[in-house]
Protein backbone atom coordinates (compact mmCIF):
# COMPACT_ATOMS: atom_id res chain seq x y z
CA UNK A 1 0.00 0.00 0.00
CA UNK A 2 1.20 3.70 -0.65
CA UNK A 3 2.29 5.88 1.76
CA UNK A 4 0.08 9.35 2.12
CA UNK A 5 2.45 12.74 1.28
CA UNK A 6 2.76 15.49 4.05
CA UNK A 7 4.11 18.13 4.33
CA UNK A 8 8.23 18.19 4.11
CA UNK A 9 8.12 15.46 1.71
CA UNK A 10 11.14 15.44 -0.39
CA UNK A 11 10.18 15.47 -3.96
CA UNK A 12 12.16 15.27 -7.36
CA UNK A 13 11.93 16.67 -11.09
CA UNK A 14 12.59 14.82 -13.78
CA UNK A 15 14.43 18.17 -15.42
CA UNK A 16 15.57 19.51 -12.31
CA UNK A 17 18.93 19.18 -10.30
CA UNK A 18 18.46 19.16 -6.42
CA UNK A 19 15.32 17.87 -4.96
CA UNK A 20 12.98 20.05 -3.15
CA UNK A 21 10.27 20.02 -0.30
CA UNK A 22 6.40 19.86 -0.58
CA UNK A 23 4.72 22.62 1.22
CA UNK A 24 0.89 21.87 2.44
CA UNK A 25 -0.54 24.75 4.00
CA UNK A 26 -2.83 24.04 7.44
CA UNK A 27 -5.89 24.78 5.60
CA UNK A 28 -7.95 21.32 5.64
CA UNK A 29 -6.65 21.11 9.31
CA UNK A 30 -5.84 16.92 8.37
CA UNK A 31 -2.87 16.03 10.12
CA UNK A 32 -0.86 12.70 8.77
CA UNK A 33 2.25 11.86 11.27
CA UNK A 34 2.15 15.43 12.72
CA UNK A 35 2.01 17.22 9.58
CA UNK A 36 -0.49 18.63 7.87
CA UNK A 37 -1.65 16.17 4.72
CA UNK A 38 -2.01 17.22 1.16
CA UNK A 39 -4.17 16.65 -1.02
CA UNK A 40 -4.25 16.41 -5.25
CA UNK A 41 -4.99 20.49 -5.22
CA UNK A 42 -1.80 21.13 -3.35
CA UNK A 43 0.38 21.60 -7.07
CA UNK A 44 0.90 25.36 -6.71
CA UNK A 45 4.35 26.83 -7.53
CA UNK A 46 6.41 28.87 -5.29
CA UNK A 47 3.47 28.11 -2.65
CA UNK A 48 3.42 23.96 -2.81
CA UNK A 49 6.17 23.37 -5.00
CA UNK A 50 9.46 24.89 -4.27
CA UNK A 51 12.17 25.65 -6.96
CA UNK A 52 14.26 22.51 -8.01
CA UNK A 53 17.61 24.24 -7.97
CA UNK A 54 18.76 24.50 -11.91
CA UNK A 55 16.41 23.25 -14.59
CA UNK A 56 17.73 21.40 -17.70
CA UNK A 57 14.63 21.09 -19.87
CA UNK A 58 14.55 22.62 -23.68
CA UNK A 59 11.19 23.38 -23.42
CA UNK A 60 12.10 26.19 -20.23
CA UNK A 61 12.52 29.06 -22.51
CA UNK A 62 15.27 30.44 -20.26
CA UNK A 63 16.67 27.20 -20.99
CA UNK A 64 16.86 27.56 -24.36
CA UNK A 65 17.85 30.65 -24.77
CA UNK A 66 20.67 30.18 -23.10
CA UNK A 67 21.76 27.19 -24.86
CA UNK A 68 21.20 29.17 -27.88
CA UNK A 69 23.32 31.89 -26.87
CA UNK A 70 25.96 29.28 -25.69
CA UNK A 71 26.05 27.70 -29.51
CA UNK A 72 23.94 24.64 -28.21
CA UNK A 73 25.45 24.12 -25.21
CA UNK A 74 22.68 23.04 -22.58
CA UNK A 75 23.09 25.82 -20.05
CA UNK A 76 20.78 24.89 -16.92
CA UNK A 77 18.72 28.10 -15.37
CA UNK A 78 17.49 28.35 -11.94
CA UNK A 79 14.13 26.38 -11.57
CA UNK A 80 10.70 28.00 -11.67
CA UNK A 81 8.16 25.18 -11.27
CA UNK A 82 5.19 25.17 -13.60
CA UNK A 83 3.27 23.15 -11.96
CA UNK A 84 -0.33 24.30 -12.94
CA UNK A 85 -2.61 20.84 -13.41
CA UNK A 86 -2.80 18.55 -9.66
CA UNK A 87 -1.08 15.60 -9.02
CA UNK A 88 -2.03 12.60 -10.49
CA UNK A 89 -3.45 10.25 -10.23
CA UNK A 90 -4.73 10.72 -6.67
CA UNK A 91 -6.25 8.55 -4.12
CA UNK A 92 -9.55 7.94 -4.09
CA UNK A 93 -9.75 6.17 -0.93
CA UNK A 94 -9.01 8.42 0.96
CA UNK A 95 -10.73 12.44 0.14
CA UNK A 96 -8.86 15.26 2.88
CA UNK A 97 -10.57 18.73 2.17
CA UNK A 98 -13.20 17.21 -0.25
CA UNK A 99 -10.25 16.15 -2.85
CA UNK A 100 -8.41 13.04 -3.25
CA UNK A 101 -5.26 12.87 -0.68
CA UNK A 102 -1.70 12.25 -2.63
CA UNK A 103 0.02 9.01 -2.03
CA UNK A 104 3.82 8.28 -2.77
CA UNK A 105 3.23 6.69 -6.26
CA UNK A 106 1.18 10.35 -7.85
CA UNK A 107 3.21 12.57 -10.06
CA UNK A 108 2.43 16.35 -11.21
CA UNK A 109 3.61 17.28 -14.39
CA UNK A 110 5.40 20.83 -15.02
CA UNK A 111 4.55 22.84 -17.74
CA UNK A 112 8.25 22.76 -19.22
CA UNK A 113 8.06 19.10 -19.84
CA UNK A 114 9.49 17.94 -15.99
CA UNK A 115 7.61 15.36 -13.76
CA UNK A 116 7.53 15.73 -10.36
CA UNK A 117 7.77 12.56 -7.96
CA UNK A 118 7.84 12.07 -4.90
CA UNK A 119 11.02 10.82 -3.43
CA UNK A 120 10.38 10.43 0.37
CA UNK A 121 6.93 11.09 1.49
CA UNK A 122 7.15 12.90 4.93
CA UNK A 123 6.08 10.40 6.90
CA UNK A 124 5.96 6.40 7.21
CA UNK A 125 3.06 5.55 9.58
CA UNK A 126 0.14 6.16 7.37
CA UNK A 127 -0.47 3.77 4.70
CA UNK A 128 -3.74 4.30 1.74
CA UNK A 129 -5.92 1.61 1.39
Amino acid sequence: MPLQVVNGAQLMCSFGMAPSSLVVLPANRVLSGNQPAANIMDHKPMVNIMPFAMCMSLANPQVAAATSAASGVLTPQPCIPMTQTPWVPGAPTLLIGNMPAVDNTCTCQCLWAGVVSVVNPGQVTELIP
